[in-house]
């Protein structure tokens, strides 16, 4: 337990200053390295904290498709089995949103189990974060398509992580809520 525990805060660390300077897209500018953290929360509570190295693909899943390491980095300081599991989850920048968004949505259901738990986490996050801070340029109908767009994530992880799905479900209801409340 206690290396598990060093293991993932390692990995923590090395998110944090990966991320160091990254703000989410809100009107707060939330430090993005508390997206990680919520989603490594969201993926350590769905498995009981019984996979640390789920829990270290979680913090770390966004550092290469943000442009600050490589899966050979990774590798080496975290292993293959973490390298392989941000591998999975992570899109080709260099493709257009669309583009990406419509992959990402036919390709999970292939994924392993853990990249289909970390990619549930990642939309539950963001869902979260769209009905709290969304970020200020985006329009109403953006907004809806990105809903729709986590929805078609989420169908392709189904029956992987029941109470991770209600956690994703909640998050779009909420989503919904708050922008049924704006109005718009």
């Amino acid at each position: 337990m206690g290396k598990d525990v060093i293991f993932v805060m390692q990995a923590a660390h090395f998110a944090a200053e990966r991320h160091t300077g990254a703000r989410r897209k809100g009107q707060r500018a939330a430090p993005y390295v508390n997206h990680v953290i919520e989603v490594a929360e969201l993926v350590a509570g769905a498995t009981g904290g019984d996979d640390p190295v789920l829990v270290a693909a979680a913090l770390l899943h966004d550092v290469v498709e943000d442009g600050y390491g490589t899966f050979e980095e990774i590798e080496a300081l975290f292993g293959s089995e973490v390298a392989s599991v941000a591998r999975e989850v992570t899109d080709d920048n260099s493709l257009p949103t669309a583009v990406r968004r419509r992959l990402q949505a036919e390709a999970i259901r292939g994924r392993s189990d853990r990249a289909k738990i970390l990619r549930l986490a990642d939309k539950t996050s963001n869902l979260r974060s769209l009905a709290t801070d969304p970020p200020s340029s985006w329009s109403a109908p953006r907004r809806a398509e990105y809903r729709a767009f986590t929805q078609a994530v989420a169908e392709g992880c189904r029956g992987v992580c029941p109470a991770l799905e209600a956690l994703f479900d909640e998050a779009l209801r909420q989503a919904e809520a708050v922008e049924a409340e704006r109005g718009e």
